[in-house]
């Protein structure tokens, strides 16, 4: 039996500009992000949250990004969040659990929290917030984060963190972590390069802040034909018996058959 693809690309539209929305829909992005926090600033923050509320009134739907627990617009965005139409909750400066349970609370079933990990506090507690019921998978706020660390460098220097949420998302048995923004939005390399190392490390997709990027982070992130081709052959020689075995001259054993299992939930074809 077939399964939903798991979300590879998640496209940011700031919440006060309610005429991108459609072109956000219509980007090819697996997940909207209808942004009140980042995007926004104080002073359109209140007109934001109403231009919101109008669109998901009149049948929009999306994930949003609400402001954070320490903020004076939490309470009011979280109110937003019961409404229908809303898809995901995704939670800026996650840094403990409860601050998960705080929205997770008033969300209706089904939907769940992905906490941005971007504080030093949520990256020391990732393995807490990670466990949290409601949590649906961990993102990475790089931006934010290289701010408060005074980290400078998106490569190498956040090779250490970005593996940390892999592993807590993997103990915690959620779905793999997402991989924070590229700032160029033109850069075509940029991009492309950021999303391959994403994947290399374990992520399991990446955020997009324009919708020309989007393209790049579904290719990176979808497993290729052969590839595809390759686990439905292992899955289906592993049904005709139980152990190890050859297929092609290698080696094929329980972790490879999990690997080829992974692959077919990706592209929404879990095998049955």
């Amino acid at each position: 039996m077939a399964t939903a693809a798991i979300a590879r690309s998640y496209l940011f539209v700031p919440a006060n500009r309610p005429e991108r929305f459609a072109k956000a829909n219509a980007s090819g992005a697996d997940a909207v992000i209808l942004d009140l926090e980042d995007a926004v600033s104080d002073e359109d923050k209140d007109r934001a949250r109403g231009l919101l509320e109008a669109y998901l009134a009149g049948g929009g739907a999306g994930m949003v990004r609400i402001n954070a627990t320490q903020t004076q617009w939490f309470e009011h965005d979280l109110c937003l969040c019961g409404e229908a139409g809303v898809t995901g909750v995704v939670l800026p400066k996650a840094e403990s659990a409860a601050d998960v349970a705080l929205v997770a609370k008033h969300l209706r079933p089904g939907v769940k929290v992905l906490p941005l990990i971007e504080t030093a506090r949520g990256m020391a507690n990732v393995n807490e917030v990670a466990g949290a019921p409601g949590v649906d998978r961990l993102v990475f706020g790089t931006v934010d984060f290289r701010t408060e660390m005074g980290i400078e460098g998106d490569d190498q220097e956040l090779l250490f963190f970005r593996s940390m949420l892999v592993l807590a998302s993997r103990v915690a048995r959620i779905a793999a972590p997402v991989d924070g923004v590229t700032l160029a939005i033109a850069d075509v390399d940029e991009i492309r390069n950021a999303t391959e190392r994403g994947r290399r490390l374990g992520f399991g997709a990446k955020l997009c802040i324009h919708p020309a990027q989007v393209a790049e982070v579904n290719g990176a992130y979808r497993p290729t034909e052969a590839q595809l081709a390759w686990a439905a052959r292992v899955v289906e020689q592993a049904r005709s018996g139980p152990g190890a075995f050859q297929l092609d001259g290698e080696m094929i054993d329980a972790p490879v058959i999990a690997r080829a299992v992974s692959l077919l939930e990706r592209a929404g074809r879990a095998p049955a």
